[in-house]
């Protein structure tokens, strides 16, 4: 399962390089990664952490609450951004996220993800870096807010390519 779900996830830098140069993260630069929830991971998440919300679990709750359907754990859906940020800098130090939940995302919707860095700046041979965060699905916002990290350099762990898109 986990190796499946890491597979699946698609990784994009919107800087373009030749594959033999490495990103370096600037100011504006947008990371991204895709994911589309299950079953599984609804359940897999809820005995995590405890959450056993009807409304994750039972369609005819959901609807009855004013929802299409079961609803992917908010919290699960914002773990896109630290994700984002270890994948592509491994050793990276979360540490703080604002978060806006604006729509509701269901079992089997795609959802990507993004963080834009807004503001690096150097501190003791490390960077603590500000990002805009952003989720949608179906072009729709679904989440929004801020996040701040320490990153151990600017060097982004996966090269760009210019068939990246």
């Amino acid at each position: 399962m986990l190796i499946r779900n890491l597979l699946s996830i698609n990784i994009h830098c919107l800087r373009y390089f030749s594959s033999a140069v490495p990103c370096l993260l600037k100011v504006g630069d947008i990371l991204k990664q895709t994911r589309t929830y299950s079953n599984e991971d609804v359940l897999e998440y809820s005995k995590v952490t405890h959450d056993s919300n009807a409304l994750h679990f039972d369609s005819e709750f959901a609807q009855n609450a004013g929802f299409q359907d079961r609803l992917v754990h908010g919290m699960l859906v914002a773990n896109m951004f630290p994700r984002i940020l270890s994948s592509h800098f491994p050793g990276a130090v979360y540490v703080s996220q604002s978060l806006n939940f604006r729509k509701p995302v269901y079992i089997g919707e795609k959802v990507v993800g993004e963080v834009q860095a807004i503001n690096l700046r150097e501190n003791k041979n490390r960077y603590l870096a500000k990002f805009k965060t952003k989720c949608y699905k179906n072009g729709e916002l679904v989440i929004d807010g801020e996040a701040m990290a320490i990153l151990p350099s600017l060097t982004v762990a996966q090269v760009c390519s210019t068939n990246d898109k």
